[in-house]
């Protein structure tokens, strides 16, 4: 599996990382434990690939002017640079002193999650952001079959298995807490912890309630939303904020909360075989992803209002009027009263219905209210498009 691994090329991201390096000598590239940072790290020409969790690397790194001397004109990857001492003062070094030698340090979280990084390093790097496997990667990956890809989810290692890992996955749970949570936040009590980010799963998609986390976790309120906080940071979970010009109306501040990829959680919530009831929620998700994939921004909204109508999520272009996006697992089920509440309030922006069902793009007419229904592919290059 590795060296099928090694063979799959994803251009859309090799591209966005060239492009990257157009703009800044530094790119931190971060995402989730085994999303496939080094596998892509190493499918760029012309590399020299440093793992920074080898003793002998960190080593070699100590001197941070002597390393980029040597590499001075180089394309450099330092991978898992969080394992550094101070892993943005090289970054700072490079930007500032070697603008000819260009770096590519990644790690599992953002920059400035922890205070290992001392330097956010402002005006100095491009940031890209590694996402479990989008739609345009199902056929590079040679399965086509989206089922597949929701109940296995994004991470290569797991998508390709042979068999359902249903061992890999507490494996990485149990990995995440040790090299990501530990070394860089140094929280306490493992088992609360993992019991909060456990109930996130199976709750994920759901308004978030820290209230409900604090018996079962045996945790206050404040540390069930530090948990979260530091979930958030390392792209376990993605806090989906409402959307609203704070009326007395609408939801004004209890955010969802949605879990990073949808085989964990189908793991949490005992999914092997998905039965149609299943499909609407994990499709959500998918579809989250493919607007984090493709935008590279959390600043992505849901609204509803205290009478229950709700708009799955809301983009803000530059400028423009907020777009309302309903996902449906088929076109067949949707019903435009959610979207008709939101325009009554927010009138003149598009309305998209993505649907698993749909392949080619279609317009309807609800009264006033013009509906495109879209399939995932045709959502993403709208949204790009109104975002440049």
């Amino acid at each position: 599996m590795l060296d099928w691994l090694q063979m799959v090329h994803r251009r859309f991201w090799t591209e966005k990382i060239e492009r990257a390096w157009e703009r800044r000598s530094v790119v931190w590239m971060s995402g989730v434990r085994r999303v496939g940072k080094t596998y892509l790290c190493l499918d760029l020409p012309e590399i020299e690939y440093f793992d920074c969790e080898l003793p002998a690397t960190r080593r070699r790194l100590e001197d941070p002017h002597a390393f980029l001397d040597s590499a001075r004109g180089k394309r450099v990857v330092l991978d898992e640079i969080h394992r550094l001492e101070n892993p943005s003062e090289l970054l700072k070094i490079a930007a500032d002193h070697y603008p000819d030698t260009r770096v590519l340090a990644t790690g599992s979280s953002t920059l400035g999650a922890s205070t290992k990084f001392r330097d956010t390093l402002t005006g100095r790097k491009t940031e890209i952001w590694l996402t479990p496997m989008a739609s345009q990667y199902l056929e590079d990956f040679g399965q086509p079959d989206i089922s597949h890809r929701l109940v296995r989810g994004g991470l290569p290692p797991f998508f390709l298995a042979p068999e359902f890992p249903e061992r890999e996955f507490q494996e990485w749970i149990d990995g995440y807490w040790a090299k990501d949570i530990q070394e860089m936040f140094r929280l306490e009590r493992r088992q609360s912890f993992q019991k909060c980010a456990e109930l996130l799963m199976t709750q994920s998609g759901g308004i978030f309630e820290a209230s409900r986390f604090t018996d079962t976790c045996e945790i206050s309120r404040p540390t069930v939303r530090n948990y979260l906080a530091v979930m958030e940071e390392t792209f376990l979970m993605h806090v989906v904020r409402p959307f609203s010009s704070h009326t007395a109306s609408e939801i004004t501040s209890a955010p969802k909360v949605y879990a990073f990829d949808t085989g964990f959680v189908c793991y949490h919530r005992g999914w092997r075989d998905l039965r149609q009831e299943d499909l609407g929620a994990l499709w959500e998700h998918y579809v989250l992803n493919e607007l984090h994939a493709r935008l590279q921004t959390r600043r992505i909204s849901y609204w509803r209002d205290k009478r229950g109508h709700e708009v799955d999520f809301v983009l803000v272009p530059h400028g423009g009027a907020p777009i309302a996006i309903e996902c449906k697992w088929s076109a067949d089920g949707f019903n435009p009263a959610n979207l008709r509440s939101f325009r009554r309030r927010y009138p003149g922006g598009e309305n998209f219905v993505v649907a698993y069902d749909v392949t080619r793009a279609f317009r309807r007419t609800y009264g006033e209210l013009n509906v495109e229904f879209v399939s995932l592919s045709e959502l993403a290059d709208a949204v790009v498009r109104r975002e440049r």
